[in-house]
Formats: C-alpha cells, structure tokens, sequence
C-alpha cells in the first residue's frame, strides 16, 4: 500500500506561482508512475500532469502546458508539481496519484492510478 500526503496549495493572485508536493511512503516509491489531477467544484476530477516511474518522460494537460512542471526525487520519495503564471480557472483541489503503470509515456487516466492523496486546495483569484 502507498500513502501519499500533498501540501503547497493556497490561496495566490492570478499570475503567482506555487509547487506542490507529494510525499509517498510504504512500497519502492521510484516503481510508481506519478500523477497530478485536479477537481474544480462540480467538476471531474481532471488529469494535470504525469510522470513515467523512470522520471524520463512526462505528460501535461493542454491547458496547463508551458506553465506547469512535473518532477519527481526518489530519494525523498517526492513528486512535485511546479505551477507559474497561474490562472482563475485553476482554482481547484489538486491530488497526487500513483500507480504501477509500466509504459514509457505516462498514463493520462485516473483509472490506472490505484492510490491518491487527500488533496490540497489551490484557489487562484483575479
């Protein structure tokens, strides 16, 4: 079993930055893909940003493209999500996910990350 525990979100000014973090413990950290999805009131939980359990290849969402920055140190067993010129309409609750996903191209899908977060809240305003 993994446990993940996000922190870094608030409450920023449109054009800010934040990073994320996600710390996982239980089961060899660097065998899991890592992802980042987020859910906006009302809304799907929507996938952000992925990361292969290599660290070699990553995958975004076309609307946070250029902007946000996944990485990942497995010696802190630690995934980040690093988010610049952020927008209003990224306000929402941001989950760090993991999973045995063993594919060069990280998944895009909740449906193969087996664990999540409890997630942190990021609320951009105007």
């Amino acid at each position: 079993q993994v446990q993940l525990v996000e922190s870094g979100g608030g409450l920023v000014q449109a054009g800010d930055s934040l990073r994320l973090s996600c710390v996982a413990s239980g089961r060899t950290f660097s065998a899991y893909a890592m992802g980042w999805f987020r859910q906006a009131p009302g809304k799907e939980r929507d996938f952000v940003a992925a990361m292969n359990w290599r660290g070699t290849n990553t995958a975004y969402a076309d609307s946070v493209k250029g902007r946000f920055t996944i990485s990942r140190d497995n010696a802190k067993n630690t995934v980040y999500l690093q988010m610049n010129s952020l927008k209003p309409e990224d306000t929402a609750v941001y989950f760090c996910a993991a999973g045995q996903v063993a594919t060069i191209v990280p998944s895009t899908s909740r449906s193969r990350y087996a664990h999540w977060g409890q997630g942190t809240q990021v609320t951009v305003s105007s």
